[in-house]
């Protein structure tokens, strides 16, 4: 028994921040019912950069955040689709979406309306920038909610223009927060609070984020600048250095002088073992280090790691357990960490017409009640004749909301191949 097994989860959200959260309900067990608009979620066909997959391919966003998901197919703008929309909500324990405030008024699918309708139904909601004030329906994509928390102004060198992490943190980070709320409010409604909303916001996460960071600069009232390879928040030698072959180590230090003390011996920086600014664990944690102290120290560092190679790096430090160190990899060396493997953090999943693809698995384990990953992610709608006629729908109901969303899917897709047909022809006589 995995402990979300018997929840049903119905799924209204696009991208990553809703599905991700989706994710980790059906790796805990879930029956999670992503319900899609006829063209389906626009992740679906995302391409990005260095893509010669053939034309059609599931997109990796997406492959990413659904699988094991069940599809179905509707056109909720008519009235057959919100029929079966409700009959799937009759019985589901959980609601989440984050469309929009008022295109969920519009389709009748608020808070208030299916709390009415289902009072013991968990409504979760998340979205960019919190529940409450002028910006509360504004769109939001990763970028400008890590810009409006603060990230984006902390992430890059000091002297350089503010940089966006490598990863959406933003938007995961608020899918998080959402899946912690829904389980959060099932726990509550076993005791017996009944179904209430859980909202949260892609902005109110990155506070949550860098909590340690905002209250630091609430207390002393001085901002932190940008430090690059160097934490903002902290002095002294924590930092990544280059190795003499372009490689890259991340030393957070050692309380141990011992450790210290062989560390700056193997670096060919023996006056860093004995001065006195690093003598006491705090010292080289950069407790009452001032800038300029970090800057010499520093450099001093980055002069000693650039006589060994990574591997050679590797190799030491691997023999020194009082110094927490990493080796800074790229994706497809971490995709190969064994480490990761050994936690089973990897599943692999079947990408149609690509073939078995390794994505990121299951992160939370249970003792006795383990999730498990859910396999592989859903075609579009290939949930509606078994979920519709489950939820009560009749077999032609259910053949009629199948062919309205596949006549408006093939509508505006040939629409769009139209509209790129008539935008080459345009570029072809611009430069003829």
């Amino acid at each position: 028994m995995e402990p979300l097994s018997g929840i049903k989860v119905v799924e209204l959200a696009i991208a990553v921040q809703g599905p991700a959260a989706g994710l980790y309900l059906r790796d805990m067990g879930a029956d999670v019912i992503k319900v899609e608009p006829p063209v389906g979620d626009a992740s679906r066909y995302g391409r990005n950069k260095n893509n010669t997959l053939p034309e059609g391919t599931l997109g990796a966003q997406f492959v990413a955040v659904n699988r094991g998901k069940r599809s179905v197919c509707l056109d909720l703008t008519t009235d057959e689709g919100m029929r079966a929309m409700n009959a799937l909500l009759a019985d589901a324990d959980v609601f989440f979406t984050n469309y929009r405030e008022p295109a969920l008024v519009k389709l009748g699918l608020d808070y208030d309306s299916l709390h009415t309708a289902y009072p013991d139904l968990v409504y979760g909601s998340v979205n960019g920038f919190g529940p409450e004030g002028e910006d509360a329906d504004k769109a939001m994509l990763d970028g400008a909610a890590i810009a409006r928390g603060g990230l984006v102004s902390m992430t890059g060198s000091p002297d350089s223009k503010p940089n966006v992490p490598g990863a959406i943190v933003g938007d995961t980070g608020g899918a998080m927060h959402l899946a912690l709320g829904i389980t959060t409010a099932l726990l509550a409604r076993e005791r017996g609070a009944g179904g209430q909303r859980v909202q949260t916001s892609a902005l109110g996460t990155q506070l949550w984020l860098q909590q340690w960071e905002l209250t630091h600069v609430s207390m002393t009232e001085h901002e932190l600048s940008r430090g690059g390879s160097h934490h903002p928040n902290i002095q002294g030698p924590y930092g990544v250095y280059e190795t003499s072959d372009g490689g890259a180590i991340l030393i957070a230090t050692s309380m141990d002088l011992d450790a210290w003390d062989a560390l700056c011996l193997f670096a060919d920086v023996p006056d860093l073992a004995i001065d006195p600014r690093l003598q006491m664990p705090g010292q080289r944690l950069g407790e009452g280090l001032l800038d300029l102290d970090s800057e010499q120290i520093r450099t001093r560092l980055a002069e000693g790691f650039k006589t060994k190679t990574a591997l050679e790096w590797d190799a030491f430090l691997r023999s020194q357990p009082e110094i927490i160190w990493e080796r800074v990899r790229t994706y497809n060396e971490v995709l190969e960490d064994p480490q990761s493997i050994q936690n089973n953090y990897f599943t692999d999943v079947e990408v149609p017409g690509v073939g078995l693809k390794k994505t990121v698995g299951n992160l939370v384990t249970l003792s006795e009640t383990p999730g498990s990953p859910k396999g592989n992610p859903p075609l579009l709608g290939e949930g509606n004749a078994e979920l519709l006629a489950a939820a009560g729908l009749s077999a032609d109901e259910i053949a009629a909301l199948t062919d309205r969303a596949t006549s408006v899917r093939e509508g505006l897709f040939g629409q769009a191949a139209e509209m790129r047909a008539a935008l080459q022809v345009q570029i072809e006589e611009q430069f003829r």
